[in-house]
C-alpha cells in the first residue's frame, strides 16, 4: 500500500509517499480500505517530533479514517466486509489501508459521504468527551470555547447547539474568522486580538456570573483569564498548550469558587475508555448526523499527493473547519 512516511522530523517537506507492506489485522482488529482522512493539529506536532504515538500504535500520521472494511479479525463480531465505517485510530490514517479496533468504529450514516465521515472521529469525539463527559455540561448552562474556526471548536458548537439548545455559547476567534463563527449561531464572539483579557467581556456577557465551562487548547497564557471567566463550580478543560505549559494560579480563589481544572488528551486514553466514549457518542450524537442536523464543516479537500500542501495550509492557520485528505478518490465519490 501507499502511505505517508517520515525519514526525520521537521517541516511538511519531510513527508513523502512511498510503498510499504499492508498491515494485517489481529483477532480484535479490522482492516479498513481508507477513502479519506483528516489533517489534525496533533499530526503537525507529531511530524515535528513532539507527539509520539502510544506504544503499539502505527508511527504513520493520521488519527481518523473513513472507508470500507477490507478484512476482519477472527474475534470480530457485528461487522462485515464492505461495511462503510469511520474509525478513531492511534496512528496510521495517512495510508491506503489502516487498522482499527472493532470497538473503535462507527457506522457511516447513509446520508453521510466518506469525506464528511473523515471529519468525525477526532474533532467531534474530542469535543464530545471534554464538553459532555468530562465537562459535565448541562442544558441551559454557558460555555466558552477557544479557537473559533478550528475543528474541535466548530464541532463543539454544533454538538452543544444541537444536543443542548438552551445553552449559551461564547467563542474567541481571530478577526478574519469572526463573521463565519457568528453564522454558526453562537451567542458571543470575542476578537482575541482586541480583547486579550477576554474575561471582562465574559463578565459583561454573563452579568458577572461567569461561565460554567471552558474548553481551552491554549494553556498557560490563558490560565489566569480563563479562571477569571469561570463562575462558581465552573470547569476548565485544557486540551492543548499552544500558549505555554505554565501559568499563575490563585489557588485560594479557585477553592472558594469550587472551580475545577481538568487536563485531557484523547489519544493516550486507555483503549476501553475510548471504546466507551465511542459507544456513548454513537447513542447520543450520531443520530443527529444521520438526520443531517449536524453536518461537518469542511474547509478544504486535498488529494493524497498534496499532503505537504495540506499541512502548510493548517500551519497558516487561516482554515475554518476540517481539512480533509482524499486517499481514494474513486471510493470517495462512489455510492457504496
Amino acid at each position: 500500500m501507499r502511505a505517508v512516511l517520515l525519514d526525520k522530523f521537521g517541516p511538511p517537506e519531510v513527508m513523502r509517499i512511498d510503498s510499504i507492506a499492508t498491515p494485517v489485522a489481529n483477532d480484535e482488529e479490522i482492516l479498513i480500505k481508507v477513502a479519506a482522512t483528516s489533517i489534525n493539529r496533533p499530526d503537525l506536532v507529531q511530524r515535528q517530533g513532539h507527539y509520539p504515538p502510544p506504544p503499539g500504535e502505527s508511527g504513520i500520521l493520521g488519527l481518523e479514517v473513513a472507508g470500507t472494511i477490507s478484512a476482519l479479525g477472527s474475534a470480530v463480531r457485528n461487522w462485515q466486509i464492505g461495511d462503510r465505517v469511520m474509525a478513531l485510530v492511534g496512528g496510521g490514517g495517512y495510508a491506503e489501508y489502516a487498522l482499527a479496533r472493532a470497538d473503535h468504529l462507527l457506522p457511516i450514516p447513509q446520508a453521510m459521504s466518506y469525506v464528511e465521515a473523515a471529519c468525525i472521529c477526532e474533532s467531534y469525539l474530542t469535543a464530545f468527551l471534554n464538553i459532555f463527559q468530562l465537562g459535565h455540561l448541562e442544558d441551559g448552562q454557558t460555555v466558552l470555547l477557544h479557537g473559533g474556526g478550528g475543528g474541535v471548536c466548530t464541532a463543539g458548537i454544533q454538538l452543544i447547539k444541537t444536543l443542548y439548545p438552551r445553552c449559551r455559547v461564547a467563542v474567541t476567534a481571530h478577526p478574519l474568522k469572526i463573521d463565519r463563527v457568528k453564522k454558526q449561531g453562537v451567542d458571543l464572539v470575542i476578537d482575541y486580538t482586541k480583547a486579550p483579557d477576554f474575561s471582562q467581556e465574559i463578565k459583561d456577557f454573563t452579568a458577572k456570573h461567569g461561565v460554567d465551562l471552558i474548553l481551552d487548547h491554549v494553556g498557560g497564557s490563558y490560565l489566569q483569564n480563563n479562571m477569571n471567566s469561570l463562575g462558581y463550580a465552573g470547569r476548565l478543560v485544557v486540551i492543548g498548550v499552544t500558549g505555554g505549559i505554565s501559568g499563575e494560579l490563585n489557588l485560594a480563589r479557585m477553592m472558594v469558587k469550587r472551580q475545577q481544572i481538568i487536563g485531557s488528551v484523547l489519544r493516550s486514553r486507555p483503549l476501553a475508555e475510548k471504546a466507551a466514549l465511542i459507544a456513548d457518542f454513537r447513542h447520543r450524537a450520531l443520530p443527529a448526523f444521520a438526520k443531517r442536523r449536524i453536518v461537518p464543516t469542511i474547509d478544504r479537500i486535498f488529494p493524497f499527493e498534496a499532503v505537504v500542501a495540506a499541512h502548510h495550509h493548517m500551519e497558516e492557520d487561516g482554515h475554518f473547519g476540517k481539512i480533509v485528505l482524499e486517499i481514494d478518490p474513486l471510493l470517495c465519490h462512489s455510492k457504496g
